[in-house]
């Protein structure tokens, strides 16, 4: 009997949902749970042949534990390692170098030295930044954000180079982003499921988020759907998720990439809706099944991206063809919302901590100190 486990905390539809959906399909020597630990031991499995990760990205000790199991057999969903090694910055870096269109992003040193370091750990860093070039680069208004942050977490709208000074100041350790702001036209949020199965959603970010996936926008242009469906299937398949969606803000016709790179998007009903909760549970139900069938023990069952093949293989980063989709659907509400005009006016981004009120001059100054 194989054995498909998930991984989770506090959330609560989707995990038992998936457990029972996959039960209920009663596949031959296939059975579904929710994954029980009781220890740990080196080189030993956990007795699952598919693990759906929905925690570890927030519990190092779950980290540890699916990379072990990992190394006896398991196939984990995500693959454990890459997400440990992954992050936004280098996720823009990579769609560039793919072709998608992502905003003009900029990599920013943490504002205090980080733990167990001096000045002189950071010699090779120039004093100061080039700051004039990076406002050029990016202009104003920008998004502050951490390099490997989720959930909006630290995040900071920038007005011009004064408002960064006061806001940076309130960055302790973390490493950040500067990233182009994109005023949108529509946007859209898209799981992608194995790499090949996608699911389009017009999405409005500045609604309530019981509203988000719910607005009047009119349908999108075929055409569009398709330039999505592919910078998806790319993204995905380069880096290498079997569970993660990606999120776009269209700007004169044009799908920037904004956010991919969600090992544990979020899928709980109350928030995506019954219509996407039941497709993410039956499309993810039918993909763990696949991926226990193929399962092989004592053999390395993970996903690894285009991305690691062609390094593996000495191979050009371009040169592999993203498979084609098995299946796109696309979700469109055609009717108005009362609520949505206001929600939109009332939204205004918010810094997720209170930062330091120091003099912009004052601000100048230690920024300039820690370079």
């Amino acid at each position: 009997m194989k054995k498909i486990g998930i991984l989770f905390g506090r959330e609560s539809s989707f995990p038992e949902a998936f457990v029972e959906r996959i039960n209920q399909k009663a596949e031959k020597d296939i059975t579904a749970e929710f994954v029980r630990i009781d220890k740990v031991l080196q080189g030993e499995p956990l007795d699952y042949a598919v693990i759906v990760d929905r925690i570890s990205q927030d519990v190092p000790f779950y980290r540890a534990a699916l990379k072990n199991a990992a190394i006896c057999g398991t196939a984990v969903i995500n693959n454990p390692f890459w997400w440990s090694a992954d992050e936004k910055f280098f996720n823009n870096a990579l769609a560039v170098k793919l072709g998608v269109p992502v905003p003009k992003t900029v990599l920013l040193p943490s504002r205090e030295h980080p733990t167990d370091t001096t000045e002189q750990s950071f010699r090779n860093l120039a004093y100061p930044l080039d700051w004039e070039g990076i406002f050029n680069y990016v202009g104003f208004p920008a998004y502050m954000k951490p390099f490997d942050g989720g959930g909006w977490r630290d995040v900071y709208k920038i007005s011009d180079a004064e408002d960064l000074w006061k806001k940076f100041e309130g960055t302790g350790q973390l490493v950040m982003l500067l990233q182009e702001e994109i005023i949108f036209d529509d946007y859209f949020r898209c799981y992608c499921i194995g790499g090949k199965h996608v699911r389009i959603m017009q999405y409005e970010p500045r609604n309530p988020h019981h509203l988000r996936y719910e607005h009047g926008k009119a349908p999108a242009s075929q055409k569009l759907l398709d330039t999505i469906t592919e910078y998806v299937l790319k993204l995905n398949q380069y880096l290498g998720y079997d569970f993660n969606t990606v999120e776009f803000a269209v700007r004169d016709g044009i799908p920037y990439a904004i956010d991919f790179c969600n090992p544990a998007p979020d899928a709980d009903i109350k928030s995506v809706g019954e219509e996407n909760f039941e497709w993410v549970v039956e499309t993810s139900a039918n993909y763990a099944i696949e991926r226990a069938k193929a399962q092989k023990p004592d053999a390395d069952n993970l996903t690894w991206g285009e991305y690691v093949k062609s390094a593996v293989g000495k191979t050009p980063l371009t040169g592999a063809k993203p498979a084609k989709a098995a299946d796109t659907t696309v979700v469109q509400v055609d009717h108005e919302i009362a609520a949505e005009e206001k929600a939109k006016k009332a939204a205004k981004p918010k810094a997720a901590k209170t930062v330091a009120t120091e003099t912009p001059a004052k601000a100048k100054r230690t920024t300039k100190k820690k370079e």
